[in-house]
């Protein structure tokens, strides 16, 4: 079937954006591909695209996150398109049926996380399957110059030897000129290689940076002036929930998301945000990935990104749909200093990770010797109280003994309850079960088709509704159905893992050496020094600024930046007094009175001068304040 076909039918689509179709053709003419395109270009559908249009075979999808892993499985099916997913949150039978469905060709993707790849026994067994397509999403993840490098990551050029004819797609959002040379030298590109480069401008977004000295306040006076859904991003659980109460206290909808949250809370939340019920949605950065809603207007950052990458990822979040959009970042005199002690935070002294690494092969009961390549759950919470640990330190900790190869800890990640019936349709007549097995299974089948094919994951809450049984009930009902080998219930579970990639060493030959340490601080460095840049600097375009960053010439300034647009107001400058006449001619239009938010929204850009205005007016007794209500003192009673 051509490739537009393809589009039509699956996607519903009739022509590719920039880019799409070259990166398709390329891999589908056997060439090894790097794809760098922004946040929200459409990478899914470079690989997802030439992965039907092969008459059979498999695409392997290697991606970090166990969450959009989920979710691109998930729009498969939707569309009618078999993929299989394997990951560490897996049961023994899902991951059993889903080999099923590989070594039987009933499955055109297989997204697998790339921890898999250092298992012989999966790489032995992909070795038997006719695979068309390697895909690597996040492909910075693999470059140690990269702001994400994972060293799970590095095994993925082991899956080419396994299969060394097919082309290897690699894809990422954000990469500068050493980090994109990197990612092609550790993936083995062949000879004839190719790389596309869709550009990092988004023309309809406006970048702006405000000085603030109450951030909760000023997300308020943004989100009030301007129109549409947004998202506010924070780096802290707490702050998400503050902002948001406050921001719902003074009339704007909104809700917050994190991590910590159920699946069920984040799933009902992400969807109230996406339809429509919910305005704005204040987030730490778990929030965003693969979250396909084009019309966000404005991304509000409180707290600072410690990258330019990570900053030009989540602010590109808004304005997918093309129409105009705002990414502002607000900053405080503060900030600057707190982004450089984060960074140091980062990097505790070599003997605290060797203490640390000790205190957790101890915690895992490991001896010296043991643990080689093993899985293991891992109680983080517990492993910090135990030891008296700080959390940051012990993250900051793993996060340096991965990179040197001694343990990996696979942050919390949250499964939800699966179902699959393991019985005949025509046994379910005979079951013998409590009348509230029975109704919660007649609810599944009503709800849930497919179950007796695959997993289908499953809401507890829902059945609860549905049955009007409570949830401790219908958890009940599932065991006991599960017991009978009627079904097999997987319930939610929230796991995090240490990987131990080696047997334990004694801990004075732990060594984190200084490619790790050092130079990895120092290419750190360079990052944070970047974003202060970024933020503090106002000598010229931020855009510019930023795209040279990213290795790309930028031949004009983007006059919407708050940079560009103060070179306009100062060349049209509007002194004070004019101003004050201005705002006293146009207060003399309202009577009645007016607020100071509607005054300031119909001077923009220069608000802020007809803030000052006003209160002057008040102040030299020509104007009066009642309730936030400001009126000429002639028309005052």
């Amino acid at each position: 079937m051509h490739i537009e076909s393809i589009l039509k039918k699956y996607w519903g689509y009739d022509g590719f954006r920039p880019l799409q179709r070259d990166i398709i053709e390329s891999v589908m003419s056997g060439h090894d591909t790097l794809g760098l395109m922004p946040t929200g270009g459409g990478k899914s559908i470079t690989f997802q695209v030439p992965g039907m249009a092969y008459d059979s075979g498999l695409t392997i999808v290697v991606t970090p996150l166990i969450s959009l892993m989920k979710d691109q499985v998930d729009n498969l099916k939707r569309r009618g398109i078999t993929a299989v997913m394997l990951n560490s949150g897996m049961t023994v039978r899902e991951t059993r049926v889903a080999w099923e469905r590989l070594t039987n060709g009933r499955a055109r993707f297989l997204y697998v996380s790339p921890e898999k790849l250092r298992n012989a026994f999966f790489l032995e067994e992909i070795r038997r399957l006719p695979v068309r397509l390697i895909v690597v999403d996040e492909a910075h993840c693999i470059s140690q110059w990269g702001y994400d490098f994972r060293p799970a990551y590095l095994k993925i050029v082991d899956l080419r030897k396994v299969h060394p004819s097919v082309p290897v797609l690699a894809l990422t959002a954000t990469a500068t000129p050493q980090v994109a040379d990197d990612i092609m030298a550790k993936l083995a590109f062949r000879n004839g290689a190719r790389k596309f480069k869709m550009s990092f401008s988004r023309d309809n977004i406006s970048y702006l940076v405000r000085l603030s000295e109450n951030k909760i306040y000023d997300i308020y006076h943004i989100l009030s002036r301007t129109q549409g859904c947004g998202i506010v991003y924070v780096r802290s659980r707490r702050k998400t929930r503050e902002i948001a109460e406050f921001l719902t206290a003074s009339g704007i909808s909104a809700d917050y998301y994190h991590a910590g949250l159920t699946y069920e809370t984040k799933t009902e939340r992400q969807n109230a945000w996406q339809t429509g019920a919910i305005r704005v949605m204040v987030a730490t950065n778990a929030f965003g990935m693969g979250i396909d809603k084009p019309d966000v207007r404005i991304v509000v950052h409180s707290d600072f990104p410690p990258s330019l990458e990570e900053y030009y990822q989540e602010a590109g979040r808004a304005g997918r749909d093309g129409n105009t959009s705002y990414a502002v970042l607000l900053v405080s005199k503060t900030d600057k200093g707190n982004l450089r002690r984060k960074l140091k935070l980062n990097f505790p002294e070599r003997e605290i990770i060797r203490n640390i690494y000790e205190k957790a092969c101890n915690f895992l009961n490991l001896s010296i010797g043991e643990g080689y390549e093993r899985l293991m759950e891992f109680d983080f919470e517990l492993f910090c109280d135990t030891f008296h640990l700080q959390r940051q330190q012990a993250l900051a900790s793993f996060h340096l003994l991965s990179q040197a190869g001694y343990l990996e800890y696979i942050e919390e990640t949250e499964s939800n309850s699966r179902v699959m019936i393991t019985v005949d349709r025509d046994d379910l007549y005979h079951i013998d079960a409590s009348p509230e097995a029975d109704r919660t299974l007649q609810c599944l089948l009503r709800q849930y088709p497919g179950l007796f094919t695959d997993y289908v994951q499953i809401n507890e809450g829902r059945l609860s509704r549905d049955t009007d049984l409570d949830q401790e009930t219908i958890y009940k009902a599932l065991l006991e159905l599960n017991r009978r080998k009627i079904l097999i219930y997987v319930p939610r579970r929230r796991t995090p893992y240490m990987f131990v990639p080696t047997s334990r060493e004694e801990t004075r030959y732990v060594q984190i050496g200084k490619k790790i340490y050092e130079e990895r601080f120092e290419v750190m460095s360079q990052r944070v020094e970047a974003m202060i840049d970024y933020a503090y600097e106002d000598a010229s375009c931020r855009v510019s600024r930023m795209l040279d960053y990213f290795g790309e010439d930028k031949a004009c300034d983007c006059g919407k930046c708050d940079v560009c647009r103060g070179r306009r107001k100062s060349s049209s400058f509007i002194s004070k007094e004019e101003m004050i006449s201005r705002v006293w001619t146009y207060m003399q239009m309202y009577p009645s009175g007016i607020t100071q938010t509607v005054l300031e929204r119909n001077f923009t850009p220069d608000d802020r001068l007809a803030g000052d205005a006003l209160r002057y007016l008040v102040e030299e007794g020509f104007a009066v304040e009642d309730h936030a209500i400001y009126r000429l003192a002639e028309y005052s009673s």
